[in-house]
């Protein structure tokens, strides 16, 4: 199961079931799980923990060094959980320092020339368009969806279900269940996702009003957040309003024009 031409350090630590291509290289301080497939010429080092059945497509760039001034060689890590797919000359770097880390949930798939940066969270199910980036310290939250050569700057958050369009810019936080457009711009929210997710229409419809409050209110978004709070005490529409009130680089705002799409009766 393992190419001949492949480069492996003796102290790797491979499942027995690990396949690894022709010309792929694995250093020292990396554990790979069960069922994983190390494509051609694919480079895994620093200290990287991989779950079971990940698929490394050809070119693969992981666990390399942080792009980060700051870095100072030290021993950092890198974790993956399992079932991601990693297509080709895809990257991801470790963090910065030892006491954190790089973290890729599991079922996650990231297409060709998609990276992620040092000490960037990602949660599970997300989906990264090709040549989408993300900066150091981004977390995107479970089955977010960030389509082609978006852009997501250093320390944004990226809420659960929200969406990016292609060739959009974000370098403040995208709520959850939202719709980014153009740059830090958001249009309302992703209604196909919420109905695939299998939100209830009451829930759907709850988020749409809390929504309105909030961006559509013509109110000042603090003041929309502060009333919106008191009307939604939980479920989806709460995990809206809580994602906005923790904002520490200020939230997209709506664009402003047309409606969110009405629900089907």
């Amino acid at each position: 199961m393992i190419h001949p031409t492949a480069v492996i350090h003796p102290k790797a630590k491979l499942d027995s079931t690990v396949r690894v291509g022709p010309y792929a290289v694995i250093d020292e301080s990396v554990e790979i799980g069960p069922g994983c497939t190390i494509g051609p010429h694919v480079y895994i080092t620093g200290v990287t923990t991989i779950g079971a059945r990940n698929d490394f497509h050809a070119g693969c760039v992981i666990g390399d060094a942080p792009q980060d001034l700051k870095y100072d060689g030290a021993p950092t890590r890198l974790r993956i959980g399992d079932q991601n797919v990693f297509r080709e000359h895809f990257t991801a770097h470790r963090a910065t320092r030892p006491d954190g880390e790089t973290v890729i949930g599991s079922n996650n798939f990231l297409m060709q020339h998609t990276h992620v940066a040092h000490n960037c969270v990602l949660g599970n199910h997300v989906i990264m368009g090709g040549g989408a980036l993300l900066a150091g310290h981004a977390v995107v939250q479970d089955r977010a969806f960030i389509s082609g050569n978006c852009l997501v700057h250093q320390f944004t958050r990226v809420g659960t279900l929200a969406m990016m369009q292609g060739g959009s810019a974000i370098s403040k936080d995208l709520p959850p269940f939202t719709v980014a457009l153009h740059q830090n711009e958001i249009c309302g929210l992703n209604v196909v996702g919420l109905r695939r997710a299998g939100f209830t229409s009451q829930e759907r419809l709850e988020l749409k009003a809390a929504y309105r409050e909030m961006f559509r209110g013509g109110k000042n978004l603090r003041m929309g957040v502060a009333e919106a709070q008191s009307k939604y005490p939980g479920g989806p529409a709460r995990a809206l309003i809580e994602f906005i009130a923790a904002a520490k680089r200020g939230v997209c705002s709506d664009v402003g024009s047309g409606k969110i799409e009405a629900e089907e009766e």
